[in-house]
């Protein structure tokens, strides 16, 4: 992309703006400027896992769940799909002149906040817990919606700068203090790498870190974003977050000075409501011509780099019709088939073949559900199959019984024959049911951002209190499991669930579904019938109930994660069940560079059946005078391989990622030992014993 070209453009242009003009375009509802030949524009569009509040569009699976396809060049394909549709709408709207909201290029996606604690509700936004993951899938993402080409596709923006995971509720005043350590070892590692990658923006975050408002930030912002990164994209602060460092933080005496600190510490632009105060900053002299020029060039660039200010606007040649087409709604149905992660399955109890069961229920809040299947941040699809509907599709030779049997969280909604909630209905139906499959969960309306007047036992204002689903369910899943002796459970949530002793024990099965997007329900169904192989990974560690985990305002990341988490979890991360048996041979170093290590591995598939692994390389540091975490995750490599077929799969590891972060935050080379470890799961002693199998090991 020709950056210098675009730069220059927007010099031009901002020059002949008068001082009240340039003020006007640092609100995310950037007024036209007739006299220069300039429209209106909104920068706040969405684009998390498709085209967001903007009608119809394809609507993939959200992003906790394309984190657990442990797949990059997957989820490049699925930012590519989504540019395509973010153009397609464009070239109408401005065809139409319709300039509001939702309608523009500017994305504010991805999230890549690291997912530290599994009662954070807005976790389902982000790519999971491990900050190799996030930086891997969060690149491919941004590359997938920009594209590589001389114009920008669409503008991504990473967010939320930083260090930023919950509560929900104390987010607009709260202070997330963290070590340097911390901060250069899981907070930041994802934004370096989005940055140097090239990404168009960068969002700040509403809490303070460190005393420090984040979209007012001299540390974050000024030395390392913008001296140390170098970045030379914009900055826009999350929405509201300006009021914030006034009202919330109390970091200001008033909304004028918090506007001016925002805007000369690099907050480009303002998403909120504050353009008065703004103006006021500029007349008594807080801001300068120097702050506005700079924030609005910075701005402008980004538009000629989506190519507004050519005579040709590029991209113009990409159709409406390319909107929700077959081809990526094949692509949006391959990648939900590779979110869903089999945890249990009990003497291979699955897949079950179409006619095997007779009667089939399909029982619990979510089983009819639209919402559960789109997540949060999300579009409108133009066809959406519920898990009911998929199941209905892949057994056609069984009768398909459907009941909800309990609301999502709230008690006596309904009451008979001394059941409340509709637990009767559910019971009945599994009592008939050969098979029954439970689908349980939440949805974006208790699990999400900043949720007003939701608390009680198990959910706090969007987030979570526990690891358990809210007691009605429970309740639910406990009565179906004592009348139907073959239950499948399927989770659908953006978090972490321990179902409990009872249901752990008595279903032949569990699968975590995420948020699988609008065709979830028929990806569910053939994985259920075998039609293809289960190969969804953990991205974030599963605790059971019973764990004592740190306060969620704790930032401390000791006790959190699998690199720092001591105990023994439900399920690790990085797990996750296939119907083949995949074996690891002649584990080696092929070659390397200066930043790169080569790595090679046999993978074989003894199942059979055709199936996926994701081959996954842990690195763990000892004897190493600095705090090192556990396991540190730094190369994935997708592989499908026939039954009994053999592939040597090349695995690329950056160096960056086999250094230790010392107390100041520095990346130094461990004084130790690192060991390389790969497989299909980690290399602790839980994942050894759910998989059957120990990972191999090299010692560099």
């Amino acid at each position: 992309m020709n950056y210098e070209k675009a730069r220059k453009t927007a010099e031009n242009i901002v020059a002949k703006m008068t001082a009240e003009e340039k003020i006007s375009q640092l609100l995310y509802t950037s007024p036209a400027i007739p006299r220069l030949g300039i429209h209106e524009y909104s920068w706040w569009n969405e684009a998390a896992h498709g085209i967001a509040r903007a009608g119809i569009a394809t609507v993939f699976p959200q992003a906790i769940a394309m984190a657990a396809t442990f797949n990059p060049e997957l989820t490049q394909r699925v930012g590519d799909a989504v540019s395509t549709e973010a153009r397609a709408k464009y070239n109408k709207s401005i065809k139409f002149e319709d300039y509001d909201n939702y309608k523009g290029l500017t994305f504010w996606t991805p999230n890549i906040n690291i997912f530290r604690d599994g009662r954070w509700g807005r976790g389902q936004e982000t790519f999971g817990e491990c900050p190799y993951l996030t930086s891997k899938l969060g690149t491919a993402y941004m590359k997938g919606l920009q594209g590589d080409g001389e114009f920008l596709k669409s503008a991504a923006c990473a967010k939320h700068f930083a260090v930023h995971s919950g509560p929900e509720k104390k987010r607009h005043g709260f202070d997330a203090k963290v070590s340097l350590k911390d901060l250069w070892e899981t907070y930041l590692p994802a934004f370096e790498h989005l940055v140097k990658t090239g990404v168009a923006g960068v969002m700040g975050a509403y809490n303070r870190t460190n005393g420090e408002p984040c979209c007012a930030h001299s540390y974050l912002m000024e030395k390392v974003l913008l001296k140390e990164w170098e970045f030379k994209g914009y900055f826009v602060s999350d929405c509201g977050a300006i009021s914030d460092i006034y009202e919330g933080h109390h970091y200001t005496d008033s909304l004028k000075e918090a506007a001016a600190v925002a805007l000369k510490r690099g907050c480009d632009l303002n998403c909120g409501f504050v353009a008065n105060p703004l103006f006021e900053a500029w007349e008594e002299d807080l801001v300068d011509e120097t702050d506005l020029n700079r924030a609005v060039t910075n701005l402008y660039t980004i538009r000629a780099l989506l190519g507004e200010f050519e005579e040709k606007m590029p991209f113009s040649d990409i159709p409406y019709s390319a909107l929700d087409c077959d081809e990526h709604k094949n692509l949006n149905l391959e990648a939900a088939e590779e979110c869903f992660v089999l945890l249990k399955n009990e003497n291979n109890f699955l897949p079950v073949k179409n006619g095997e069961y007779k009667k089939i229920a399909v029982i619990g809040p979510n089983a009819n559900s639209v919402s559960v299947l789109e997540g949060n941040y999300n579009g409108v699809a133009s066809e959406y199959v519920t898990f009911s509907d998929g199941i209905r599709r892949k057994y056609p030779e069984s009768r398909i019984m459907v009941a909800s049997g309990s609301h999502l969280y709230v008690e006596n909604k309904a009451s008979w024959a001394g059941f409340e909630n509709l637990w009767s209905e559910g019971v009945a139906t599994a009592e008939e049911a050969d098979l029954t499959v439970l689908c349980l969960g939440l949805d974006r309306s208790v699990e999400g951002e900043e949720i007003a007047g939701l608390d009680d036992e198990s959910l706090d204002g969007g987030d979570k209190r526990n690891m358990s689903l809210p007691r009605p369910q429970i309740k639910l899943a406990e009565l179906v499991c004592d009348v139907c002796e073959n239950v499948v459970v399927l989770v659908t949530c953006g978090s972490p669930v321990d179902l409990g002793d009872k249901i752990n024990a008595k279903a032949k099965a569990i699968i975590h579904g995420w948020y699988p997007g609008a065709l979830g329900g028929l990806a569910f169904a053939k994985l259920l019938s075998g039609e293809v192989s289960p190969s969804g990974k953990l991205p974030i560690t599963f605790y059971k109930n019973e764990t004592v985990l740190p306060e969620i305002e704790d930032y401390n990341m000791q006790g959190k994660t699998y690199r720092y988490f001591h105990g023994e979890p439900l399920y690790p991360f990085g797990f996750g069940l296939s119907y083949a048996s995949f074996a690891f041979d002649n584990f080696k170093v092929k070659g390397q560079t200066e930043d790169t290590l080569c790595l090679e591995v046999k993978v074989t598939n003894n199942g059979t059946v055709k199936a996926k692994e994701k081959v996954q390389v842990y690195a763990r540091f000892t004897d190493s005078k600095v705090s090192t975490p556990n396991f540190q995750l730094c190369g994935i490599t997708p592989v499908e391989c026939e039954a009994g077929e053999s592939k040597t799969v090349e695995i690329e590891v950056q160096k960056y990622w086999l250094k230790a972060v010392n107390e100041n935050g520095e990346r130094v080379t461990p004084d130790g030992r690192i060991t390389l470890y790969v497989g299909g799961h980690q290399p602790d002693n839980r994942s050894n014993t759910l998989s059957g199998y120990e990972c191999l090991a090299i010692m560099l």
